[in-house]
């Protein structure tokens, strides 16, 4: 299968063994909305022992609530891999931080200095690791205020991120994931965003959508025909982890 096909693949190089996904725009609507259907899904594969982790831009008590309401036992990367949750053995709640905030609070100053336009989010107040703009300025502006620091800026579609060079959701989620004696290669990864190429290129099966970021349908080993909600059910059910 090429990167992009809409077709499932009979090669499968590894067993599929667990499931990461993005929220916003992977398990919801385009209002951003929980769609049934990926409810459904994601605790039918838990149901049948398949874990189900989080990768997402969000603050970690929404992203640790949605986790809850869903029935989830992955691990949790949050704010753009800034944040892993997980619990250890003994089932104990376990939070680590991989980037410095302050060296993104610096960045947005500098932002704010240069005379661009920048607004922090609302849920930015909840960061711990970054900083989550509104998405009124283009990419391209942020770095050439930024240049080549120690901080570096993606977009999700929904917000930009701040977050120290060498974060981002990869990182963070390879760190979760051999807790478990997983890598990314074991993991169907479903994602939208620019913030979601580098898990997608690494994944055992990377499914993104048609509603999805040019770069994300590049990444991706397999595109849905349907957008949102409806493309994780599709991206799953091509990935046949349960098969």
């Amino acid at each position: 299968m090429s990167r992009r096909s809409n077709a499932p693949s009979a090669r499968r190089p590894r067993k599929l063994r667990v499931v990461v996904t993005d929220v916003d725009g992977t398990l919801t609507d385009a209002a951003r909305r929980l769609d049934p259907r990926a409810v459904g899904l994601v605790r039918t594969l838990e149901r049948r022992g398949i874990p189900v982790a989080l990768a997402t831009g969000n603050v970690l008590p929404i992203s640790l609530a949605l986790y809850r309401s869903l029935g989830l036992s992955g691990p949790i990367v949050a704010e753009n891999g800034g944040l892993i949750y997980r619990q250890d053995a003994q089932g104990r709640d376990i939070v680590e931080r991989l980037t410095d905030r302050r060296l993104a609070l610096e960045a947005f100053r500098r932002l704010k200095k240069a005379g661009l336009p920048v607004r922090r989010l609302f849920t930015d107040r909840w960061r711990e690791s970054e900083v989550a703009l509104e998405p009124n300025v283009s990419v391209a502006a942020v770095r050439r205020v930024l240049g080549e620091g120690r901080v570096e800026v993606e977009s999700t579609g929904y917000a930009l991120h701040l977050m120290e060079r060498g974060g981002g959701k990869l990182p963070a989620l390879e760190r979760a994931l051999a807790y478990r004696g997983l890598t990314p290669a074991d993991c169907v990864i479903l994602g939208d965003g620019d913030n979601d190429v580098a898990m997608l290129r690494a994944a055992g099966f990377g499914v993104s959508f048609s509603s999805a970021s040019y770069r994300a349908r590049r990444a991706a080993r397999y595109v849905t025909r349907a957008e949102f909600a409806a493309g994780f059910v599709e991206g799953l059910k091509a990935s046949r982890i349960l098969d």
